[in-house]
């Protein structure tokens, strides 16, 4: 057992000792570190750069001006109302159905075509007419016929009265039958009238000059006078000489309006275009439910671009006033593209040296694609419209015109 244990000591204390004989590992692993930091280290900066160049590099907006009215010698009309409304005629529509009932034989004209008054519209099937209106002249010419007789006899018999051969109550039979004959000849008469009218409404005629605006019907279907909501209407048209904007007006503001007042219309479809017109026709009676009026303004020249039920802008203006040079504040209005809002504050991008800046405004009236700004701008800044990522203070912008 002596023996045993110091064996057991030495074995422990050899397993500790290092041995020298083992070649050193190498220090493949330190230089792929390095490869990766110095990758890791490439992308970063390119990172950087794309980021410094994607959040500098000059961005390419679009712009417009905003405008101000010259407060100089004379004031030009100052907007004092706007508002949404349809485009109307001064006739409304003109639905144009049957009197006399029939198989629709044939249209004459298409939708969008001009008609003038009295031209022929839709034909129906006029045999029946015709027929009837013959039947008719026949008993008008049996009638006729039946008063020559009667005559003869009147006159016959008269003859024999004066000779004293004929009795008075004779000659008194013979001049009820005549009378009687001549009754029967005018009614039918007017039942031939009345053949020739049918026959003639067989055919619909434009009753005004105007636009077809649509067809209700289709050939080979009957068509019947009268009928629900008009059910028995055939043709709609319109007359578009007298074309106007149609708006309702809040009750609060009907003393911004009055007749002759100076209006611009704007399309929503075309809103470059702008079309003069006059208030023409105040409604009398307010609609107690909307708690507005209806307003009517004929539009002064208008084009083929105006349709009937479009959509606009109508914008009231105040009779022009002379001022004296310096004594009256502009009226600046910027396009509504141009306003953005973030809370409660609406801001415009103002294009300056190449760069943008913030400009907090205060907005007034809607001017359907402009709107009034009261406190903010003088007029004629450059203002990027539309939305544009990517904008801040200061970041450099290349201009293009709208």
């Amino acid at each position: 057992m002596t023996s045993e244990a110091p064996r057991s000591v030495r074995g422990d204390l050899a397993a500790l000792r290092i041995d020298r004989s083992t070649p050193p590992r190498p220090h493949g692993g330190r230089g792929r570190w390095i490869a990766v930091i110095a990758v890791g280290v490439v992308l970063l900066v390119a990172s950087a750069a794309v980021v410094w160049w994607t959040y500098s590099a000059p961005i390419t907006v679009q712009v417009a001006y905003a405008q101000s009215s010259d407060p100089g010698t004379a004031a030009g009309p100052a907007p004092t109302l706007a508002g949404s409304g349809y485009l109307v005629t001064g006739d409304k529509y003109i639905s144009i159905g049957v009197r006399v009932a029939g198989r629709i034989d044939a249209y004459l004209v298409d939708e969008s075509d001009r008609v003038v008054k009295g031209q022929p519209l839709v034909r129906l099937d006029d045999r029946d007419y015709q027929a009837a209106l013959m039947r008719n002249e026949a008993k008008l010419r049996r009638a006729e016929a039946n008063i020559g007789l009667r005559k003869k006899e009147h006159e016959r018999l008269r003859s024999l009265r004066r000779l004293g051969v004929a009795a008075q109550a004779d000659l008194d039979v013979k001049e009820n039958e005549l009378r009687v004959a001549e009754a029967d000849a005018a009614e039918v008469r007017a039942e031939v009238t009345t053949a020739k009218i049918d026959l003639d409404d067989t055919l619909l005629r434009a009753p005004t000059d105007g636009v077809i605006l649509a067809k209700l019907k289709e050939a080979g279907e009957i068509a019947v006078p009268g009928g629900f909501a008009g059910s028995g209407d055939l043709i709609r048209m319109a007359n578009l000489d007298d074309l106007r904007a149609e708006v309702d007006v809040n009750e609060t503001n009907l003393s911004r309006v009055s007749l002759g007042q100076t209006v611009e219309v704007v399309p929503d479809a075309f809103p470059d275009r702008r079309y003069a017109a006059k208030v023409v026709k105040l409604y009398p009676q307010v609609n107690r439910q909307k708690g507005t009026l209806k307003v009517e303004a004929k539009i002064d020249q208008h084009d083929s671009l105006l349709r009937p039920d479009m959509s606009v802008r109508i914008h009231f203006f105040a009779d022009a006033e002379p001022v004296e040079a310096g004594s009256g504040s502009p009226v600046v209005l910027a396009p509504r593209a141009a306003l953005h809002q973030e809370g409660s504050e609406a801001f415009v991008w103002i294009v300056t040296d190449g760069a943008v800046r913030r400009q907090s405004v205060k907005t007034g009236m809607d001017m359907g694609d402009r709107v009034i700004i009261d406190e903010g701008l003088l007029g004629g800044e450059m203002l990027v419209v539309g939305d544009v990522a990517g904008l801040s203070a200061g970041r450099a912008v290349v201009t293009s015109s709208e």
